[in-house]
């Protein structure tokens, strides 16, 4: 078991991993109702760990600052979900977004925004997908941009002093075949967590009675 990693069943992982997808393949049909471009999104790994876990995974894959895209969500599991981007992806997703038809000062001019609409479509449409699929409504904040490096990112997502896990998914993201990679972390606490695989379990338990 990798540093900072929390344990899930077989099971457990396997349903998680598969209503992920689905929320990110509806939020690639979303994203691309919106750029008007091909764009493609998967998931190739989900974790829960810590947050110095999450924080050691970034750390281990990037080395500058990163860009991400924070929204508060509700329901009977609560946290805070993040997009996150290195910097240099989060330009290449602007200039993706916008066609290619912006120059380089534009592109940083419009970051912010195109961040933050981008962050919207890809996490509401994840979590709503998650939250219907397990039969529970959440609600969503709206969008904030944010930036530093992993601690930064994972220590200003819950209040100081509180244990946390994070739901860890590396994603890949292709925009017109403009490859960006990135990263979407679900930061709960411990109850919320318990709540999570209660929804998790009766998911199964649906499934396997049809």
């Amino acid at each position: 078991m990798a540093q900072g990693q929390i344990e899930l069943e077989v099971l457990e992982r396997d349903a998680l991993t598969e209503l992920v997808n689905i929320g990110v393949s509806r939020a690639a049909a979303s994203l691309r109702k919106m750029v008007g471009e091909q764009v493609l999104l998967s998931v190739p790994s989900v974790e829960v760990v810590s947050r110095t876990g999450a924080a050691a995974l970034i750390r281990e894959r990037e080395h500058g600052e990163l860009v991400a895209v924070r929204q508060d969500f509700e329901g009977v599991f609560s946290g805070r979900a993040l997009l996150i981007f290195p910097q240099a992806n989060s330009l290449s997703l602007v200039h993706a977004v916008s066609g290619g038809a912006l120059s380089p000062q534009e592109t940083a001019e419009m970051e912010q925004e195109a961040l933050a609409e981008t962050g919207n479509v890809v996490l509401n449409s994840c979590l709503a997908t998650m939250a219907n699929m397990l039969q529970e409504p959440l609600t969503m904040s709206l969008p904030e941009v944010i930036r530093g490096d992993g601690l930064v990112l994972f220590n200003s997502s819950t209040q100081p002093g509180e244990e946390g896990v994070v739901l860890f998914l590396y994603i890949n993201f292709a925009i017109n075949d403009r490859d960006i990679r990135g990263y979407i972390a679900m930061l709960m606490d411990l109850p919320s967590l318990e709540a999570l695989r209660r929804l998790i379990a009766d998911f199964i338990a649906r499934v396997t009675a049809d």
